[in-house]
């Protein structure tokens, strides 16, 4: 079982997602005089793409190795599937010691996005994932056992997860976190702080999320087209995007099951339930907390979506 869900089976459907919210900047070719000097490459198993308008080649080409110098030193944090990452080790002993700076950073995130939420935006929910996984991994239709639901339930909860300087603690044994629902928001900031640093000023990131920094080569804004489905078929919309970011969160991005049912969006008090939108899109001024709100706002009700109403952040709904 642990093979099973150690490799990242919902990495290859976000490909998907992040393909289709791939940003693209269209410009009049007497306004594109800037060369574009582009990077590609993988974030916790997400496609990743950087374009930057203007700047020396070799500065560029050294700013890209230092990207992904940046992004290996996040995934040793964050990663689900590393079995020697930060979160791995809090997941197997219930204690990190000495916790990065980055991860306490984090941790402060999620427990805003909690509470901005009511709770809905909830890392804890592992356990109810590796329930699910663990019941569908033979094939198997049925719904999940009301016993094991309610098993998995008991250890979810962000506010049974304490952490200091000293440590990060899980209150409750069996307890585990996830941080596929943030960490990619979090290291597209952090790379768009780098780039910042190095004095790149027009700069588009897609780094699981998608971040823009500067008016793009038209100055009009970079332009974003929002998929309106796990398939990226079709587009809910664009965006232009200057100095914010987007995430975009579906419930059927990933499933669980075979018969394609269960999303990998779990409520932390009902465990799997249908969404009433096939997409949420929200642009917030961070990647970050664009990735963690989208993530919750799936399993909102339409007239639950106004919790999220708060300066800088819009968020752009798709119907089932």
């Amino acid at each position: 079982m642990a093979g099973f869900l150690a490799r990242p089976i919902a990495r290859r459907r976000f490909i998907l997602i992040g393909a289709a919210l791939a940003a693209v900047a269209f410009a009049p070719a007497a306004l594109a005089v800037a060369p574009v000097r582009r990077w590609s490459g993988s974030a916790l198993g997400a496609h990743a793409s950087i374009e930057l308008v203007g700047g020396d080649a070799a500065f560029a080409e050294a700013t890209f190795t230092a990207v992904e110098q940046e992004i290996a030193r996040l995934e040793a944090l964050f990663s689900l599937y590393r079995t020697d990452s930060a979160l791995s080790r809090l997941n197997a002993t219930g204690r990190l010691d000495a916790p990065e700076a980055d991860f306490l950073r984090l941790l402060a995130l999620v427990r805003s996005a909690h509470s901005e939420t009511g709770g809905l935006f909830d890392p804890t929910v592992q356990p109810l994932f590796v329930a699910y996984a663990t019941h569908y991994a033979s094939g198997r239709t049925d719904p999940l056992p009301a016993e094991a639901l309610a098993d998995g339930l008991k250890r979810v909860g962000f506010d049974k997860v304490v952490f200091d300087e000293d440590a990060v603690r899980f209150s409750q044994p069996g307890m585990a976190m996830t941080l596929n629902g943030v960490a990619q928001g979090y290291i597209t900031d952090r790379v768009a702080d780098l780039l910042k640093a190095r004095g790149f000023a027009n700069v588009l990131l897609d780094i699981g999320e998608i971040r823009a920094l500067g008016g793009g080569r038209d100055n009009q804004g970079w332009k974003v087209g929002l998929a309106a489905g796990p398939n990226g078929d079709a587009l809910a919309g664009t965006l232009r995007l200057r100095d914010r970011a987007v995430a975009t969160s579906m419930m059927d991005g990933t499933v669980i099951d075979p018969a394609g049912l269960v999303g990998h969006i779990l409520h932390p008090g009902k465990g799997a339930i249908a969404s009433v939108f096939s997409a949420v899109s929200v642009v917030a001024p961070e990647a970050a907390l664009a990735d963690a709100l989208s993530t919750a706002a799936v399993l909102m009700a339409p007239n639950e979506l106004a919790r999220l109403d708060r300066a800088g952040v819009e968020v752009h709904a798709t119907p089932v």
